[in-house]
C-alpha cells in the first residue's frame, strides 16, 4: 500500500442536504486538487503544470506530489495531458481523527448525492503514515458505512461496492492526526496510457511511462528541433523511446484510455467541455521535429517495442533496429541517450562468438527474450557489460549527453566515467538515480552509421 505524505487540505465540506432541493455548485469552483507523483519528481511535475494551464499558474510542492487550484475543466485537462502525475485527486473532506467513529462523521459531510447515484459502485482506497488506528481496513469500512447511510437516507437505496471498477473510486489518506477523503478523477493510474499490450511477454517487467517521463523531463528533453535527436539502445518494451516520441509528436498521453471522472456526476454537465479538450489535443498532434532511434540486442523485444509503437501512433517516428549496444554506432553525429540499461541475461548479445564475455546461451531460443530491468545491480556479467559499453561509448559517441537510471549509486565507477549530474528517482520502491554523463572521445571516432 502506497502512502501520500502530505495532502491537500480541500475547501470545507458542504452538507447532505438532497440534491434536488439546490443547485450543486460541485466542479464548478475551485479546490484544491493533489496530483501524486514519485518522489523526487515533485518540482518536474510543477513545472509540467506549468507548461498545461500556463506559467502564471500557481502550484505548490508537497512531498509525494503537487497541488494546484482547479475546478472540474481543470482536473479533466490534467489527466489528459499530463505525464508525471500518478492521478489527480478531487478533495472531498478534511479533518482531525483519533479514532474510527472520526472518519464516519467526517464521511457524513460530504454531499454524496451529488458525487455518486444508488445504482453505481464505488470503491474505497486506504493509505496511511504513521496513523494510530490498529486496522486500516476497519477505517476504510466506517467510511464505506457512511458513504452507504447518506445515499440510504436520502433516497431509500445504497449503492455496491465494486473493488475492480468503480464509479466512483475513493481514496483515504490518514496521517498521524488528520484524514482526507479524495474522489480519485482518474480511476486507473495515470501511467496506463491505453496502448500497452495488456498480455505482454511472459517475465515482462517494462518501466511505466510515468518513470520514462520523468527521465526526459529531468534531461530538459521536450522534443523540439534545438533537443536534438533521442536514442535508446537498449530499448526493451520501447516506453522511453514511445514516450519520447509522443513528446514529439504533441500526443496527449490520456487521449487513448478513459477515465474515471467520465462516471462521475459533477463531471457529467461537462461533456461538452470533454469533447472540446479531446478535439484541441488531437489538433495539436504534428510530425516530430526530431529524429528518434531505438534498438534492443533481442530480436523479440524490438518486435514487442515495435508493436507497442504502433498501437501509441508513433511507429512511424521511431527507427527501431536490433543491435548490440556495445557495436552500434551512433545513429546521428550527436544527440541525448536515456537508458534504463539491462542487467544479466540481457545483457549477453546474440551472435557473439568472439569470446567476449557475458554469459550467453548457445543459441538464442536458449535465453529468455526479457528479463525483469530492477535490481540488475550485481547481475552476471554486469561489470564487464557496462566496462565494454564505456570504451564504446568513449570511442564512437564522443559529442552525445547520456541519462543513465540506475538502483547501483556507483554505477559511474564501474562505467569509468565521471558523472556531471545525477538525480534521484525512484522506480516504483526501488530507489534509483539518473546519472548525466557527457562523452567525450578515448580514441578516434567512426562516422555516424548510415541505415
Amino acid at each position: 500500500m502506497s502512502s501520500v505524505d502530505n495532502t491537500a487540505a480541500p475547501a470545507q465540506a458542504t452538507g447532505t442536504t438532497p440534491a434536488t432541493q439546490r443547485k450543486s455548485t460541485v466542479g464548478e469552483q475551485p479546490v484544491a486538487l493533489f496530483l501524486p507523483c514519485a518522489a523526487g519528481a515533485e518540482a518536474l511535475l510543477g513545472e509540467e503544470i506549468g507548461r498545461i494551464l500556463g506559467a502564471e499558474t500557481p502550484v505548490q510542492l508537497d512531498r509525494g506530489g503537487v497541488q494546484v487550484m482547479g475546478d472540474a475543466v481543470v482536473a479533466m485537462r490534467l489527466n489528459l495531458e499530463s505525464r508525471l502525475a500518478q492521478r489527480v485527486l478531487w478533495p472531498l473532506a478534511y479533518g482531525p481523527y483519533a479514532q474510527e467513529y472520526d472518519l464516519y462523521a467526517l464521511a457524513r459531510t460530504v454531499p454524496w448525492v451529488e458525487w455518486i447515484s444508488n445504482a453505481q459502485t464505488f470503491r474505497i482506497d486506504t493509505t496511511a503514515q504513521r496513523s494510530p488506528l490498529q486496522s486500516l481496513n476497519f477505517a476504510t469500512l466506517r467510511v464505506k458505512d457512511a458513504v452507504c447511510d447518506v445515499l440510504r437516507e436520502a433516497t431509500g437505496e445504497r449503492p455496491s461496492i465494486d473493488t475492480k471498477f468503480p464509479d466512483l473510486p475513493l481514496t483515504l489518506h490518514l496521517s498521524p492526526t488528520h484524514a482526507t477523503l479524495y474522489a480519485d478523477t482518474s480511476g486507473e493510474a495515470l501511467f496506463k496510457r491505453g496502448w500497452r499490450d495488456a498480455q505482454g511477454l511472459k517475465g515482462d517487467a517494462p518501466l511505466k511511462e510515468t518513470l520514462a517521463a520523468t527521465m526526459l523531463a529531468a534531461a530538459g528533453w521536450l522534443g523540439r528541433a534545438e533537443d536534438g535527436p533521442l536514442f535508446d539502445p537498449c530499448c526493451g518494451a520501447g516506453t522511453i523511446a514511445i514516450e519520447a516520441a509522443q513528446i514529439a509528436c504533441g500526443i496527449a498521453p490520456g487521449l487513448a484510455r478513459r477515465f474515471a471522472f467520465e462516471k462521475m456526476l459533477p463531471f457529467h454537465r461537462h461533456q461538452n467541455s470533454w469533447s472540446r479538450l479531446k478535439d484541441a489535443a488531437r489538433g495539436r498532434q504534428h510530425a516530430p521535429a526530431v529524429a528518434l532511434y531505438a534498438g534492443d540486442v533481442s530480436f523479440r523485444m524490438v518486435d514487442f517495442a515495435q508493436r507497442n509503437a504502433e498501437r501509441a501512433g508513433v511507429a512511424k517516428a521511431i527507427e527501431f533496429k536490433t543491435a548490440d549496444a556495445l557495436q552500434r554506432l551512433p545513429p546521428a553525429a550527436q544527440g541525448l541517450m536515456v537508458i534504463n540499461p539491462p542487467y544479466g541475461e540481457r545483457i549477453a548479445p546474440l551472435g557473439r562468438g568472439n569470446g567476449q564475455t557475458g554469459a550467453r546461451p548457445a543459441s538464442a531460443a536458449a535465453r529468455p527474450a526479457h528479463v525483469a530491468r530492477e535490481g540488475f545491480e550485481g547481475g552476471a556479467g554486469s561489470a564487464e557489460f557496462f566496462s565494454q559499453l564505456a570504451s564504446h561509448w568513449k570511442q564512437h559517441y564522443a559529442g552525445w549527453t547520456a541519462w543513465v537510471l540506475s538502483p547501483d549509486m556507483k554505477l559511474p565507477q564501474a562505467l569509468r566515467l565521471k558523472e556531471s549530474r545525477r538525480v534521484p528517482m525512484w522506480n516504483g520502491a526501488i530507489e534509483c538515480r539518473l546519472f548525466r554523463f557527457e562523452l567525450v572521445a578515448g580514441s578516434a571516432r567512426n562516422r555516424p552509421e548510415q541505415g
